[in-house]
């Protein structure tokens, strides 16, 4: 009799503790963390402003330090990781934040945004030219931005065009462009659409959806919205003052929420029936009584 063979996650967090700060002034954000995103999957993390979910997202980004516990990516240590490897992960680990307007250096073209993680390892071919004012960029580059350009749905001549050019959405897109530019295995999406109005919200969720099946990406995304993760993820994570109190398949953990805090979470999401509305608040405020 065979075997089954189990896919190993390509990233595991196991104790994950994070504190801000020394001493008496020490701030736990999140202890005791455990969670786990498959080759392909996306793991929604979900929690109120707070709640320590960006923290992880950091962690994993290594973007702070970690106090206690592991961060493993396809089996590698990388938690305490050295400077050298962590610049190397993000060739395979990239990040896309929740401001499209601030991720942005607006005195840079996006032709100069998007190549500069390919100068930055060493992925440039021979120039092609170039001026005293600007390096040469090879043709290796171009081909490699108006990919990336394409694939987000943008026209190649967006290229040459400054970020205050572009709205809210496009600016996203160009972000998410400037993640696959190295060809990462897994994408941290930090509240990537918070910011954007509820049908462009649509359209990069769309996009991020279309990009994981053609490429085969992995997300950890993080939200404090229940009612979108069914759009996006195929598991869920519930954080609630720095610890995950349920998790699951996003189907159950909405449809039958098992934690206090989760069934409080999504009594809070707005319906269009003020009787109905009025009655998720008096429930969530019953269930949040409870957890104090």
């Amino acid at each position: 009799m065979s075997e089954e063979r189990v896919e190993r996650p390509l990233l595991e967090v196991r104790g994950l503790r994070v504190d801000y700060g020394r001493g008496r002034r020490r701030t736990t954000a999140v202890d005791g963390v455990d969670l786990d995103v498959g080759p392909g999957e996306t793991l929604a993390l979900v929690g109120e402003s707070g709640s320590g979910k960006s923290t992880i997202g950091n962690a994993v980004l290594g973007l702070v330090p970690i106090s206690a516990g592991t961060v493993r990516f396809d089996g590698e240590d990388i938690g305490r990781a050295p400077a050298r490897r962590r610049r190397e992960l993000t060739a395979e680990i990239q990040a896309v934040f929740q401001d499209p307007y601030g991720s942005l250096n607006s005195m840079r073209t996006i032709r100069q945004t998007l190549v500069e993680p390919l100068i930055a390892h060493r992925r440039l071919g021979g120039p092609t030219g170039g001026t005293t004012k600007e390096p040469a960029e090879p043709a290796s580059a171009r081909s490699q931005v108006e990919a990336a350009l394409h694939s987000v749905g943008l026209d190649p001549d967006a290229a040459d065009r400054y970020p205050g050019e572009f709205s809210g959405g496009q600016r996203q897109r160009i972000a998410v462009a400037r993640a696959l530019m190295l060809r990462p295995r897994l994408i941290v999406c930090d509240e990537p659409t918070s910011a954007l109005d509820l049908s462009v919200q649509a359209q990069v969720l769309n996009l991020l959806t279309t990009l994981q099946r053609e490429l085969g990406l992995s997300y950890l995304f993080v939200t404090h919205d229940l009612a979108l993760i069914r759009h996006v993820a195929a598991r869920v994570a519930v954080l609630h003052r720095g610890a995950v109190v349920e998790t699951g398949p996003v189907d159950r953990v909405c449809d039958r929420p098992e934690h206090p805090y989760t069934q409080a979470l999504l009594a809070a999401a707005p319906v269009p029936d003020p009787v109905v509305q009025r009655g998720r608040r008096e429930a969530r405020a019953a269930a949040l009584a409870g957890q104090r």
